[in-house]
């Protein structure tokens, strides 16, 4: 470890976890809400035909085969066709809950980091100043150097704190942003195939 990190004191470690952790989160995030798992487009399009032309049962059968979240919706509203509008609908929303969750998984804990992390680094700067503080009841002022150590800790935790927070914060506000967009285009396509098995 470069001797700055280690300067920093033992809240450089926790720091440093909670960057490993963050990226870890944001880079699985970014490989499972891709558009060609949420919404593939071919199945949208199969689907469509299917339900256009009435095909209820072969348009379940495409749904279990699709592990999309857009498919589990639609399926929960196909196989209730022959049921009341409201039943449907409450089917549908009962999934619906269900993918939201499953696509905002972690995204929650990645908001965690970007908030907790300048804590950190507050807490790190709070014991580098107690550590000055101590040096000065011991020592004076005079021990430049034994000064220069815990003010040098309280400004590189502080400073890594940042570092972790600010592209941890904007990766969180980027996922949710996406996975808001996704749920938005769901609930569009899902009513649209579903005005179609009702024949509106």
């Amino acid at each position: 470890m470069p001797q700055w990190f280690l300067d920093g004191g033992p809240v450089m470690w926790v720091i440093l976890g909670c960057s490993i952790f963050g990226l870890g989160i944001f880079l699985e995030r970014l490989l499972t809400l891709r558009r060609d798992k949420i919404l593939p487009r071919k199945f949208l399009i199969a689907l469509e035909d299917l339900l256009s032309d009435q095909k209820i049962s072969e348009a379940e059968t495409l749904c279990k085969q699709n592990a999309s979240p857009v498919a589990n919706i639609v399926y929960a509203g196909v196989k209730r066709h022959k049921k009341p509008r409201e039943q449907i609908k409450e089917g549908i929303e009962e999934v619906g809950k269900q993918e939201v969750l499953s696509l905002s998984k972690y995204i929650g804990a990645l908001g965690t980091i970007a908030h907790i992390s300048p804590l950190l680094g507050l807490l790190g700067t709070v014991l580098g100043m107690t550590e000055v503080f101590q040096v000065i009841t011991s020592e004076g002022v005079g021990n430049a150097q034994s000064l220069a150590g815990g003010i040098s800790k309280a400004l590189i935790t502080t400073v890594a704190g940042l570092v972790v927070a600010i592209p941890t914060l904007v990766a969180y506000r980027y996922l949710s942003a996406r996975v808001k967009e996704f749920v938005t285009e769901i609930e569009s396509q899902a009513l649209k195939l579903m005005d179609l098995v009702l024949g509106d």
